[in-house]
């Protein structure tokens, strides 16, 4: 959803105009709690990424950006009225309609437009929103061991194949490969956007959702420590990621990956 950003928005709003500018320019992710949660889930992620709060923005104050010191902001926190929350990607462009336009062709539906940005769904009911692009450029630095680069996506299996082809062709420019695990697909930006795409097959049909993981390098249980002494509690240790639980009751994870690179350990 739309927020604090750099100056001098450069958007286009008159249709597409060009390939390039209807792609991705920025990503952010969002930490989407129930409102009544949103200010310990503001204390324990500024905590986290090591940023401060901007002030509440939207019609209910519902949407706070996570500021970092020095560079462009990539986490922001939306407080929502149903359910628990999870996680969803907002993708900044210079052409939001074209865009939306290249959504809806493969197969995305609008749940909300507005005047100058538009809440939609992909094929498997993922939320994400296109937003115009505000001028970000750098990416926020690691901090205390790990940096917030990841939205999970969780995927029914009976739509896992459409959610790998949607988001695929959905931002040219990325990588689209295999994941480390049969039930794992990447698709990784190109060289400075801040937030990558991890889409992972459930292994029942449950409604599709999404979590935040971070990347911990080698010091994932230093990392895990910190988070807890912070309010956060183990939900369950895996080979290469473990599961937490922030002081809202929202999942997420921390993985082995590189935090510089996003790169598995034995990648780059």
């Amino acid at each position: 959803m739309p927020g604090e950003g750099q100056a001098n928005p450069r958007v286009i709003l008159g249709g597409v105009t060009s390939a390039e500018s209807a792609d991705v320019r920025w990503v952010y992710a969002f930490v989407d709690r129930p409102r009544a949660r949103c200010a310990s889930a503001g204390a324990f992620w500024t905590a986290v990424t090591g940023t401060r709060l901007s002030e509440p923005r939207g019609e209910h104050g519902e949407f706070t950006t996570f500021l970092p010191d020095g560079t462009a902001p990539c986490v922001k926190l939306q407080g929502v009225d149903d359910g628990d929350g999870g996680a969803h990607l907002d993708l900044c462009v210079e052409d939001v309609p074209g865009l939306v336009e290249r959504a809806r062709a493969l197969g995305a539906r609008t749940v909300a437009p507005h005047d100058d940005w538009a809440v939609l769904a992909s094929p498997g009911g993922q939320l994400f929103c296109a937003v115009p692009w505000l001028g970000e450029t750098v990416r926020p630095p690691v901090v205390a061991g790990s940096r917030l680069d990841q939205v999970c996506l969780d995927v029914p299996p009976s739509a896992y194949d459409a959610e790998v082809a949607f988001w695929s062709e959905l931002l040219p420019g990325w990588t689209s490969r295999a994941g480390s695990r049969p039930e794992f697909h990447v698709v990784a930006p190109p060289a400075g956007l801040p937030v990558r795409l991890l889409l992972q097959r459930l292994d029942a049909e449950r409604p599709a959702s999404a979590h935040l993981d971070l990347a911990c390098g080698a010091d994932v249980a230093g990392v895990r420590a910190r988070h807890e002494r912070l309010g956060a509690v183990l939900v369950a240790e895996r080979p290469h990621w473990t599961v937490m639980r922030d002081p809202t009751g929202g999942t997420y994870c921390l993985t082995g990956r590189d935090p510089r690179t996003g790169g598995l350990p034995d990648a780059s």
